[in-house]
């Protein structure tokens, strides 16, 4: 069984039997019908993964990892918040008739900002501090931005990493960790989504910045399971469950802006069969 298996079973449980419900309350999600769109929540949910033993993509069902990659490097590679640049479709519903999602995601991380050492945009800030400055415990980005807001179709849900490095102790190498806050999490249709793209996100950084990876740890405020979502979850939890699938990138690959989907090698995927027309609430 996958770690990340086991997590997520445990994680659903607990929705399950300890949550929340918000049916009846004001709430501003709704589906495609009109209909307002209720959850079951629990607060503070904090997910641990230890990438250096295995790579955390769900085997209960399928996680379509290369189209979670290509989401990823949309917003951290080429911080573009046009769905243009995305394969997927999956942020149409929030993109206007030219493409845009506004000042949101990509757009923030790919804002240059003034520091010390000249003009750098996030991404490029956290590299520069994990090559030079591996323990400061300033390496983060944050693209919450309240001025933003306003212009953004889609508030942040995943908002902010925090990169921490630590030594591994039998060969003194350096090694990435990293901390993902969410505000938010539809655990059904984003959870192991998010997991496996900022999984991704630290093997590559590791990978250019000369580091082992380390630890991934998922912090959700609010991790919810809407209402039309819980015969779903209840028959997806009682699935069986495999290996964690092995993953791999080009290691000829120095540069953070040199991967393409390409360079992600993903084997021995098996996994249950794949839930299909999740209703998505908006």
């Amino acid at each position: 069984m996958s770690y990340a298996d086991t997590l997520f079973i445990h994680m659903c449980k607990d929705i399950l039997e300890n949550g929340t419900s918000t049916e009846g309350e004001k709430v501003r999600p709704h589906w495609e019908d009109g209909t307002p769109a209720y959850t079951i929540k629990k607060f503070g949910v904090v997910n641990r993964y230890d990438l250096s033993k295995e790579f955390p993509a769900l085997t209960l069902r399928k996680t379509y990892i290369k189209s979670a990659i290509d989401e990823l490097l949309w917003i951290w590679q080429k911080k573009s918040n046009n769905v243009s640049d995305l394969k997927s479709h999956i942020w149409d519903s929030w993109a206007d008739e030219t493409g845009s999602i506004g000042k949101a995601y990509g757009y923030q991380l790919g804002v240059k900002h003034k520091y010390k050492e000249g003009m750098m945009d996030q991404v490029d800030r956290v590299i520069y501090d994990l090559k030079n400055n591996p323990y400061s415990r300033r390496i983060m980005t944050n693209i919450y931005t309240f001025s933003d807001l306003h212009e953004m179709n889609l508030y942040p849900c995943a908002y902010s990493m925090t990169f921490n490095v630590t030594k591994d102790k039998e060969s003194d190498k350096l090694v990435l960790n990293g901390i993902l806050n969410q505000r938010s999490q539809d655990i059904l249709a984003a959870n192991n989504w998010n997991v496996v793209q900022y999984s991704v996100l630290l093997h590559m950084l590791a990978q250019v910045c000369d580091m082992k990876v380390g630890e991934f740890v998922h912090v959700i405020a609010d991790a919810h399971i809407y209402d039309r979502h819980i015969p779903i979850i209840k028959e997806l939890i009682q699935r069986p469950t495999y290996e964690a699938p092995k993953f791999s990138m080009n290691p000829e690959v120095k540069d953070f802006y040199q991967f393409c989907l390409d360079d992600f090698i993903i084997e021995d995927y098996q996994a249950g069969e794949q839930v299909k027309n999740i209703p998505i609430a908006i």
